[in-house]
């Protein structure tokens, strides 16, 4: 792989790939570290990437895979919120569905944070940064099926939990 071809096909997925492990971390620092980490790892291999057919996937699972060591090796939980890994536009909302926008993101990443690892992985993965069924399983190296499952098993219990909280205003 030429320099050229790795800021075509890498340099793209960075930002994608610090949100990815922000998401998984928590911690800024430390999502930067692990996505510089990627970019070194990519590069140092690069006579090997002919033959990764999706690059972005290949990468995606670096990243989940170097973020979830550092878990083990710290031992805990990402608990920062949705709107820092997602880029949202508040321009054309007025002052008050602002901020109960603010809020509602706030409630769904506290909820995200409560689910199983592997629920939140798949959830973040769908439904915040975009990937297909298959670039999840081939990030997650889980099947189909798994992905399936736990995407919706998150969402239920996402939904479930919220209507609860708008029922009853109880968090």
């Amino acid at each position: 792989m030429t320099l050229e071809a790795f800021q075509n096909m890498v340099f793209p997925v960075k930002n994608k790939l610090y949100r990815f492990a922000f998401r998984l971390l928590g911690n800024n620092e430390e999502a930067k570290d692990v996505v510089q980490e990627v970019m070194i790892k990519v590069w140092s291999g690069r006579e090997q990437l002919d033959n990764i057919q999706n690059m972005e996937a290949w990468c995606m699972r670096i990243t989940k895979n170097l973020s979830l060591d550092r878990l083990r090796q710290q031992q805990r939980r990402p608990t920062d919120s949705l709107e820092k890994g997602m880029h949202l536009s508040h321009h054309s909302l007025t002052p008050a569905e602002a901020t109960e926008l603010s809020e509602r993101m706030k409630r769904i990443s506290e909820l995200m944070a409560e689910l199983p690892e592997k629920q939140r992985q798949v959830m973040h993965l769908r439904d915040i940064e975009g990937y297909t069924y298959a670039e999840i399983c081939e990030i997650l190296e889980i099947d189909m099926s798994q992905v399936k499952v736990s995407l919706f098993r998150a969402r239920n219990t996402v939904r479930e939990k919220l209507q609860k909280m708008d029922a009853y205003g109880l968090a």
